[in-house]
């Protein structure tokens, strides 16, 4: 199966927080999409594993991806090596994505900025030919994506480039809160982390709107990229 878009996060959750409303409004287009997620977040303070690979899968529903993934690498303690880029290699290559939307280049989380420039790199690598790799027993061909772009996390990087999500971000919302485990609710008796207070919550729309409010829209996404975005005909902006 041949993707168009490719999300990937270092953590569950990471893809529904940042570019769900993106993923969303492409779908709707008819754009095949898919999820791949790095680690388990095993070492989240709220929430087991078990539990937020269920509350991924119900996100995935909401949003309508036609496939998530998780690589299982280690929370926290991954590492942008040649192990760890040949395991998205041959995700790259088996799904063959024209864009992907990855980590944020520089985050609180120190997985975030690890994650964003592994991907990246594999990116790259992806479409070297005399990289073989093995899926099911076969050879699989090089892809390299065309684009990459970095959607934005914790911190309010200036993005490069804006998507208007005005109409997909009350399904975004409901992305986000299928992660019960970890996201404010007023009865858990969970730990308290930074994203699970309610001004977190909040954020999520405010800084939606906030990006939408430059761009003359309700809400938007930002993105960071690796190179000049292009357009065909300055009428292309809106």
């Amino acid at each position: 199966m041949k993707l168009d878009i490719l999300a990937i996060g270092a953590h569950p959750d990471d893809v529904e927080l940042s570019c769900s409303g993106t993923i969303a409004k492409e779908i709707d287009k008819g754009k095949k999409v898919g999820i791949l997620d790095l680690t388990k977040g095993e070492l989240g303070t709220r929430g087991t594993p078990e539990i937020r690979d269920q509350e991924a899968k119900k996100a995935a529903q909401i949003l309508g991806v036609l496939t998530r993934e998780n690589l299982r690498f280690r929370d926290g303690f991954f590492v942008n090596d040649e192990n760890h880029q040949l395991e998205i290699i041959k995700v790259l290559r088996k799904y063959k994505p024209e864009i992907v939307l990855c980590n944020a280049i520089d985050d609180r989380h120190i997985d975030h900025g690890k994650g964003s420039t592994l991907v990246s790199d594999s990116c790259f690598l992806s479409g070297l030919r005399k990289i073989e790799t093995i899926l099911e027993g076969k050879q699989q061909e090089a892809w390299r994506p065309k684009h990459v772009y970095h959607y934005i996390q914790w911190k309010n990087i200036e993005p490069d480039f804006v998507v208007d999500i005005s109409n997909y971000i009350d399904k975004k919302i409901d992305s986000v809160e299928a992660y019960e485990s970890q996201f404010f609710d007023a009865k858990s008796k969970e730990p308290s982390t930074p994203i699970s207070s309610k001004n977190f919550l909040d954020s999520i729309k405010y800084r939606a709107a906030d990006l939408g409010r430059i761009i003359n829209v309700e809400y938007a996404e930002g993105y960071t990229v690796e190179r000049y975005v292009a357009v065909d005909s300055i009428f292309d902006l809106i």
